[in-house]
């Protein structure tokens, strides 16, 4: 009889032990969910990424809108002409040395008039320009990396 009760016991203790480690491994689970769920994710994206805005000024206030989106997508958006393509832009470590390169490759361009007064089919054009930062809502696209030879200035309407 002794046996008996000290093999029950035994057997208690075992089923309790169990049923507690497989709890643990449970809450271990949950924790590392938990972790994988609530981590914190750095991204970092181009400065230039936002929408910014040109104004031209032809027989009447037109802006040239230009949205740098994530995944290097870029819409740009002028009078009823609308193009989307690529874009790569490449920082500087030093704006005052070398200025930041900005590269676009227009994908589909809808042929349409742009604020320009223009209708140019510009659909597998690749331009490169130089990006001069007046301050973060002030941008120039120059000719050079020099920054001398400036043609346009856009300003940040969204981030």
């Amino acid at each position: 009889m002794k046996n008996i009760y000290i093999i029950g016991l035994l057997w208690a203790c075992s089923t309790w032990t169990m049923a507690n480690t497989v709890e643990n491994a449970q809450q271990v689970d949950t924790a590392e969910q938990f972790a994988k769920a609530n981590a914190i994710r750095v991204t970092t994206r181009p400065e230039i990424m936002g929408l910014w805005g040109m104004e031209i000024v032809n027989n009447k206030k037109c802006v040239e809108y230009y949205n740098f989106r994530g995944i290097n997508e870029v819409v740009i958006k002028s009078g009823q002409e609308w193009s989307y393509g690529l874009y790569e832009y490449q920082p500087s470590e030093d704006h005052k040395q070398r200025l930041p390169a900005l590269v676009l490759q227009i994908k589909h361009d809808n042929n349409q008039m742009d604020c320009s007064g223009q209708m140019q089919d510009q659909t597998g054009e690749v331009s490169q320009y130089f990006v001069k930062w007046a301050d973060d809502h002030t941008i120039d696209f120059c000719a050079n990396e020099k920054g001398d030879k400036c043609f346009a200035t856009l300003r940040r309407v969204l981030p």
